[in-house]
């Protein structure tokens, strides 16, 4: 058995920043094109609430093995080439988009009718209304849902490691294979997850109780 140092370590650092960039890119896109998606399926366009459900549901039914599969095989296969990096970032960002668009869909629905009527009453276009009347309440209302897909989110990057992506699992299975150190490399590696997602986890609880004491 090998020993595990400093620069075992280090590289697992290395994986660490690599899986926080995957789920910042992942949640940052797939909140920008999560939002829209929101807003089509919300919308009072048939179509448009159609095809956004179906895009939805094409995420939500699939497992994110398979969707990492498609983006960074499907790309070469039309001729372009794509590191690693750009194929999974793509990937997480759809994924996530379809994620979120669901959960702000439901929060979106979930304010109070009254207030739609009354930003109509006071003559609100669109644009105003869902800007400055329905979305920062709907936010409100999703803050616990979406906090709790981004701490699913970044447990789900180590799925990026299938398509050659090092990130935090993917260096703990090198640094394992070196050094025949199996339990302590994936100990080490299970505690990074644990402080990272813990307190996520707790802050989205703790909101979800605040909102809860408060609608009573």
């Amino acid at each position: 058995m090998g020993p595990i140092g400093e620069n075992e370590f280090f590289f697992l650092m290395q994986g660490l920043k690599w899986t926080v960039l995957l789920a910042i890119v992942g949640f940052i896109g797939g909140g920008i094109f999560g939002i829209l998606i929101a807003l089509l399926r919300t919308s009072k366009t048939k179509a448009a609430r159609r095809i956004t459900a179906g895009y939805i549901g094409v995420f939500q039914g699939t497992p994110l093995l398979m969707q990492l599969f498609v983006v960074y095989y499907g790309v070469a296969l039309l001729g372009i080439e794509v590191n690693a990096w750009i194929a999974v970032a793509i990937a997480f960002t759809l994924h996530a988009s379809a994620f979120l668009g669901e959960i702000w869909r439901g929060s979106i629905e979930a304010v109070p009718k009254g207030q739609t009527e009354a930003a109509n009453a006071l003559g609100l276009h669109y644009v105003s209304r869902m800007k400055d009347v329905i979305l920062p309440q709907a936010l409100k209302i999703s803050m616990p849902a979406t906090i709790g897909f981004l701490v699913q989110l970044i447990k789900g990057t180590s799925l990026a490691a299938i398509v050659g992506f090092i990130e935090l699992t993917r260096a703990g299975q090198i640094i394992s294979n070196q050094t025949y150190r199996p339990l302590l490399v994936f100990g080490i590696v299970g505690a990074i997850y644990f402080i990272i997602c813990w307190p996520l986890s707790h802050a989205g609880s703790g909101l979800e109780k605040r909102m809860a004491k408060a609608a009573r």
